[in-house]
């Protein structure tokens, strides 16, 4: 069989990413994930994207809000610009492979490997035995989602390089394991742009994050006009001008961000956005901020509240991209199942 099978990776080009299903959505997950998806479509890539549901519930989910949750990631993908006739958008839950596949490679993985994993250490905190044992081993799950489309690049930001790498290492092990090299690609990050990591807006040094107790550290794809325009007026700056260059903005998290922000929203470069502002005070630099994000925001915001009331729509659109996905993976796990040595009728 091996003779049959290339050493190396030979399939179709692919690229893959979800969201997961917990807590409003934000600027930083238009930024650094919404908008680089349509990029990425309208350059003719085929795009997997899905609504990581089963990755929600790691930590508790109110049952009908996870539902809602999953509507409202499916309204931002199409209200973003996705179109569902190039990529297939799809809950994870909805392709009962994902499971199936990380039950194996639960059992291709080692211990060791998960216990580097610092986003578990992270979540967890200091009582990591009352984390739930899917949060330990969401990484799994993830490599899971990745390799059941066999995709071959993943749009991922710095957090996330690790488990991508883990996701590399189970690949490779899975393929020497069971003497079938080539079987699954080892799949490359896509880490690009101005602003694939957004910050908080009350602390440039924190992510910004839907979990953040407090409302004013994100914009929401939710938010209208007035509240996104009060936000960033009271988003955390200092007393200095900006500098003309970007090498001044170390140091400034704060500064970093706002201008990093900007950048992504007018598809400059950071160094575009100094040469025009540089020397001048946020008093100044906010106002146009706020100009540009209401005016890049607010047809998305218009667009998701017109399919969020309309949830036919976006079941429907869900329901499509399901079939399509199972499609595609079920070839895969029943291959995977043949590999193994799993009983077949």
């Amino acid at each position: 069989m091996t003779d049959q099978i290339p050493a190396q990776y030979t399939g179709p080009r692919r690229i893959l990413s979800g969201i997961q299903a917990s807590g409003a959505l934000h600027l930083g997950n238009y930024l650094g994930a919404l908008k680089r998806f349509v990029e990425m479509q309208d350059q003719g890539e085929p795009c997997f994207l899905f609504v990581a549901d089963m990755h929600a519930i790691t930590v508790w989910q109110d049952p009908d809000k996870l539902t809602a949750q999953t509507r409202e990631i499916a309204a931002a993908y199409l209200a973003a610009g996705l179109d569902p006739s190039k990529s297939v958008i799809f809950p994870q839950s909805a392709v009962p492979a994902h499971a199936e596949l990380a039950w194996i490679f639960n059992c291709v993985a080692r211990l060791g490997w998960l216990d580097r994993m610092t986003q578990f250490k992270e979540k967890s905190g200091k009582h990591k035995e009352r984390a739930s044992v899917g949060l330990y081993t969401y990484p799994v799950l993830q490599a899971a989602d990745i390799l059941l489309y066999k995709a071959t690049a993943v749009p991922v930001g710095e957090d996330q390089k690790q488990h991508l790498e883990l996701t590399r290492d189970i690949a490779q092990k899975f393929n020497n394991d069971y003497g079938v090299p080539g079987f699954f690609p080892l799949p490359d990050p896509l880490i690009q742009g101005p602003a694939t990591r957004v910050m908080s807006l009350r602390d440039g040094s924190a992510k910004m994050s839907k979990s953040d107790p407090s409302d004013l550290s994100r914009i929401n794809l939710t938010d209208d006009a007035d509240t996104i325009a009060t936000k960033i007026k009271k988003a955390k700056s200092d007393m200095d001008a900006l500098p003309e260059t970007v090498e001044g903005l170390e140091g400034r998290p704060e500064a970093k961000n706002l201008v990093a922000i900007y950048a992504a929203l007018s598809n400059q470069s950071r160094e575009a956005v100094l040469a025009e502002f540089g020397g001048q005070g946020f008093g100044a630099f906010k106002p146009r901020l706020s100009e540009l994000a209401v005016e890049s925001m607010a047809p998305v915001t218009a667009e998701m509240r017109r399919l969020m009331a309309d949830p036919a729509e976006i079941d429907k659109v869900l329901a499509r991209g399901a079939e399509q996905a199972r499609e595609v993976a079920q070839p895969v796990i029943e291959e995977v199942k043949k590999i193994v040595g799993f009983w077949q009728a």
